[in-house]
């Protein structure tokens, strides 16, 4: 079946954490065999979000920021606008796709977008997400629930990364952050979304 039909990209805009997480609950929940996978792009609001392992001695110095307890694999992360969030709602099952190699291919559609600009970025074998001269700028966090996956990557493109001093960023101290402008890369949100896209589909589909 060729790809575009296999494969529906949702563009959501600035959407609320709690509303968004609660939209891929039931859409995993209600999906059959036969429903289409999706990838959704879009931006938060400022939110702190901990996953299933997330312990709140890493949440510094939240400030007004909301912190919301998500159901997520992973620590403490921020999201905020000028970061492209991509949920994955892929079937597993259906793709021969174990949880593991479903991280490296999302890890890998960032690196691509990376190489294609001329930056060389990497991973670290104990802590998914990729980097550039050791500052983080993709993180991973994701749910599977029969076989199903949702939640997804961030990546951050052009935003205001203080928020991400008041936290232990996915329980590192110290670790530091960057993103796509930082490293040269002038790319705005839509541009961005689109190259990660086309990424994800070659990874996704020609793993």
């Amino acid at each position: 079946m060729p790809v575009q039909q296999e494969l529906h990209i949702k563009h959501l805009g600035l959407r609320d954490y709690g509303e968004v997480w609660d939209e891929m609950q039931r859409f995993t929940a209600n999906r059959t065999d036969t429903t289409q996978d999706e990838i959704w792009l879009l931006e938060h609001p400022p939110v702190f979000t901990l996953g299933l392992a997330g312990k709140r001695e890493h949440l510094l110095n939240p400030g007004s920021i909301p912190v919301v307890q998500s159901d997520r694999g992973g620590q403490v992360t921020y999201h905020g606008p000028g970061q492209l969030i991509a949920y994955i709602l892929f079937d597993l099952r259906r793709a021969g796709l174990g949880v593991r190699r479903l991280v490296e291919l999302l890890q890998g559609s960032v690196l691509e977008l990376l190489q294609q600009h001329g930056v060389a970025g990497h991973t670290l074998p104990k802590a998914p997400g990729v980097y550039v001269n050791n500052s983080k700028i993709a993180a991973l966090g994701l749910r599977v629930r029969h076989g199903r996956s949702f939640h997804g990557l961030s990546l951050n493109v052009k935003m205001d990364l203080e928020p991400f001093s008041r936290i232990n960023p996915c329980g590192y101290p110290d670790l530091q952050l960057t993103q796509l402008h930082n490293i040269g890369i002038k790319l705005d949100l839509d541009q961005a979304a689109e190259q990660l896209t086309e990424n994800l589909r070659h990874h996704l589909y020609h793993q």
